[in-house]
């Protein structure tokens, strides 16, 4: 099995799509940062609707935004590479312009302006996934896509700094942040439609598309709905923990939600690199080990109560992360490698649309497991995770 062994950054550019390509990802992901955590305060603030009614369009507009996903991926297997990457950035231009033209409490223009900006978000994954798997291959490909995430990830963390300094200047600071997003957007579709990948010969549609799928993923598929919590355990199921049930200072969120990016940006490329000695199935079924063991962690945790309670989830919360950096770097690896080429839009579009679900239901599950106590929270996440882990260990005999 070929292994990548060295990072090299040059040759990792080159296989993520390119210096222009790269500096697109770039503007995108911090133009993402600026806007998208204060999304729901846009609203409030600025816009004068309620909470509930803010969060429920932002959610509608994430949740419809799936409905895409299937033209998505049949135009990825018509051949469309950078076309869809930036066709994922313009769309949210237009959600951007939306926002900035919605009058005060007109919640369905706001409801709008979020469908588009959810449908650029669900598109964006699996169309750069195409173009990084069109332009690299084997290993190197698995290394490319974990310095996307990594990039990503430093240019989100970027823009939500600039935002928070920015914040003081009320609601006029969130229209002119919501401006530069839109602006940020629009260049990085520029640069990313510059660079003119396609894949050819394009790829001529499956004669039936219930079988044009990659086999035997539909144990990865609905095992990705629960790898996908982890994602969300930072910003919504730690902060409720730590705040409710340990009663600690949000000190403590913040800093756990720092050291998840950072570690994250550091650590993604290297850990891919590292595991890529063993298969992408058997790694990301240690992720699920991984992040099941933190699971109990935080189980135990936070029996300890308020004193050391909040250090010990702290710790913790190192190792769901180290699990999620495990999961990030095998599964989309994992799908490009399963899904034959014919077809590779479509596998691409049906795993994001698991991962998309998984994050949309994941918020209402956490909150709902809370009140119920830590082992109703923990326990169920880890059992849960632990049966999807095994569910991908034994799916199919290959193991690419």
């Amino acid at each position: 099995m070929a292994t990548t062994t060295k990072i090299r950054p040059r040759a990792l550019v080159r296989a993520s799509g390119g210096p222009r390509y790269a500096i697109a990802l770039a503007v995108d992901a911090l133009g993402t940062g600026l806007l998208r955590p204060f999304l729901l305060l846009y609203g409030v603030t600025v816009l004068g609707l309620s909470a509930p009614a803010t969060g429920i369009a932002m959610t509608v507009g994430i949740v419809v935004g799936l409905v895409c996903m299937p033209a998505v991926g049949r135009w990825l297997d018509q051949g469309a590479r950078s076309t869809v990457v930036a066709a994922s950035m313009l769309v949210r231009v237009l959600g951007v312009a939306l926002l900035l033209a919605t009058p005060a409490g007109h919640v369905w223009l706001f409801a709008t302006a979020a469908l588009f900006l959810g449908i650029g978000n669900q598109a964006w994954p699996a169309a750069h996934a195409a173009l990084v798997a069109t332009v690299a291959h084997g290993r190197e490909r698995d290394a490319a896509l974990a310095a996307g995430r990594a990039l990503r990830n430093a240019g989100l963390g970027v823009g939500a700094l600039l935002a928070t300094a920015c914040l003081a200047g009320g609601t006029t600071a969130l229209q002119a942040l919501a401006a530069v997003t839109g602006l940020a957007y629009l260049a990085a579709a520029t640069l990313a439609w510059s660079v003119h990948v396609h894949a050819y010969p394009a790829a001529p549609p499956a004669e039936d598309s219930d079988d044009g799928t990659a086999p035997r993923m539909r144990a990865l598929l609905g095992a990705n709905v629960i790898y996908v919590f982890c994602l969300n355990i930072p910003e919504i199921a730690l902060p409720l923990v730590l705040v409710t049930q340990l009663h600690a200072s949000p000190v403590w969120s913040a800093a756990i939600f720092v050291a998840n990016t950072v570690l994250v940006v550091t650590l993604q490329v290297p850990v891919t690199v590292l595991l890529s000695r063993f298969s992408r199935r058997t790694v990301l079924a240690l992720a699920g080990v991984v992040l099941t063991a933190s699971y109990l962690g935080f189980l135990a945790a936070t029996s300890l109560g308020d004193g050391w309670g909040a250090p010990a989830v702290a710790a913790v919360s190192v190792v769901c992360t180290l699990g999620e950096i495990i999961y990030a770097g095998s599964a989309t690896a994992l799908v490009t490698a399963l899904a034959p080429v014919p077809v590779l839009g479509r596998a691409l579009a049906r795993f994001q649309l698991s991962t998309g679900f998984g994050l949309a239901v994941s918020p209402a599950v956490i909150t709902a497991l809370a009140p119920h106590g830590s082992a109703a929270l923990w326990g169920s996440l880890a059992a849960a995770t632990l049966l999807s882990a095994f569910a991908v260990a034994v799916e199919g005999r290959s193991s690419p």
